[in-house]
C-alpha cells in the first residue's frame, strides 16, 4: 500500500546525546514488539506544532548500546511497524576534512560502509531481495533539513560521504588518513547498516551528521576523547532542538493539507523490483518477519 494521502508521521533517531525530543506535546514512551528483537528503547509518541512524531533514542535513554550491538532490524521495524513514513537520522561524528569543524552540520549524501560485524539486511536465505543504494538518502528529506538549516543560520554543509566505521574504539591515524584520501567527509559508527535498512523498508530516510571532533588526523588537535565529543554535543544542542522543531512542520505536508504524497525520489517503492525470490520458493517463516517491512510488495 502506498503512503499517499496518508498522514505523514516523522520519525527521529537520536544518537550520542540525544535522548529526548523537546517541545513534544501528548507525549508517551512505548514499547513496539518486533519479529527481529527489543528496539534500543521504548519509542516516544508525541506531537510538535501539530505535526505527528516518533523518537527513538539510538543508544538507549542511558546510552547502554554500543553500535555494534544496536538491532538496527528492530529499531527500523519498529519505526516502519507504527507508520512512520520519513526518517531523519540525528548522529555525532568525527570530521575528516579541514573545512568541516566541531559544531558543523553536514547533510549526508553517500556513505562507505566499513563494518562487518552487523545483520545488515532484513531478506536472506528463503527470500532474497537486492535494493538500489546508490543514492541511499532522500533528496526531499535533504532539501527540507538544508532549508531549515539555512534559516536558522546554522552553519550546515549540503552533502558529503559518511564512513562508517565497526568501533566502538575510534580511528587510528592511519585509518583516518586513508579515509581521507579516499574523499570522506565525516566519519561515525551507527548509520550503517541503519539507511540500508530504512532503504529495505521503503522508509525516505536522511542523516544530518554533526561534528563533535576532527578524529585524529588533525595535527592541530588533540586526538578524539568521549570529554571532547559530549561537550560540543552539549554546545549543539540548542542548535538540534530548533533544527527538528524546524523541520517538522515542512515535513508534516501542511503547504499540501498535511497528506503525504509519494516520494519523488521513489523511496517508498524500493522494493518494486527487487525480491529475486520465486514467490513458490518463498520461505514462509521469514515471508511473515517481513510483514511491516515488505508487506506491501509480499502481500500483507
Amino acid at each position: 500500500m502506498s503512503d499517499a494521502g496518508r498522514k505523514p508521521l516523522i520519525g527521529i533517531i537520536g544518537g550520542s546525546g540525544l535522548y529526548d525530543i523537546a517541545g513534544l506535546e501528548d507525549k508517551r514512551w512505548e514499547r513496539v514488539s518486533t519479529p527481529w528483537g527489543e528496539t534500543s528503547d521504548e519509542l516516544l509518541f508525541g506531537t510538535l506544532d501539530g505535526v505527528s512524531v516518533v523518537f527513538l533514542p539510538r543508544h538507549g535513554r542511558e546510552h547502554r548500546i554500543s553500535p555494534t550491538d544496536l538491532n538496527y532490524r528492530a529499531n527500523i521495524d519498529a519505526l516502519k511497524r507504527v507508520g512512520v513514513t520519513d526518517v531523519l537520522a540525528l548522529s555525532a561524528v568525527g570530521s575528516l576534512r579541514a573545512d568541516l569543524p566541531p559544531g558543523h552540520f553536514v547533510i549526508v549524501d553517500q556513505f562507505i560502509d566499513r563494518t562487518f560485524a552487523r545483520p545488515k539486511s532484513f531478506f536472506g536465505a528463503g527470500c532474497v531481495a537486492h535494493v538500489s543504494m546508490a543514492d541511499p538518502v532522500c533528496s526531499r528529506l535533504g532539501d527540507a533539513l538544508e532549508a531549515a538549516a539555512r534559516g536558522l543560520d546554522v552553519p550546515v554543509t549540503r552533502g558529503g560521504t559518511y564512513l562508517a566505521m565497526e568501533g566502538p574504539q575510534f580511528s587510528t591515524r592511519a585509518e583516518s588518513n586513508l579515509y581521507r584520501s579516499w574523499g570522506c567527509s565525516v566519519i561515525g559508527m551507527t548509520n550503517m547498516p541503519e539507511a540500508k535498512l530504512a532503504r529495505e523498508a521503503e522508509l525516505c530516510y536522511a542523516t544530518v551528521a554533526m561534528v563533535t571532533d576532527y578524529d585524529c588526523w588533525h595535527d592541530d588537535h588533540d586526538a578524539v576523547t568521549v570529554e571532547q565529543v559530549v561537550k560540543v554535543l552539549h554546545g549543539n544542542a540548542d542548535r538540534v532542538r530548533a533544527l527538528v522543531r524546524a523541520v517538522v512542520p515542512r515535513l508534516g505536508g501542511q503547504a499540501h493539507g498535511g497528506e503525504r504524497h509519494d516520494c519523488p525520489a521513489g523511496c517508498d517503492h524500493a522494493l518494486d523490483h527487487a525480491i529475486i525470490t520465486a514467490e513458490g520458493a518463498r520461505d514462509p517463516d521469514l515471508v511473515a518477519r517481513l510483514d511491516a517491512v515488505a508487506g506491501r510488495v509480499l502481500g500483507d
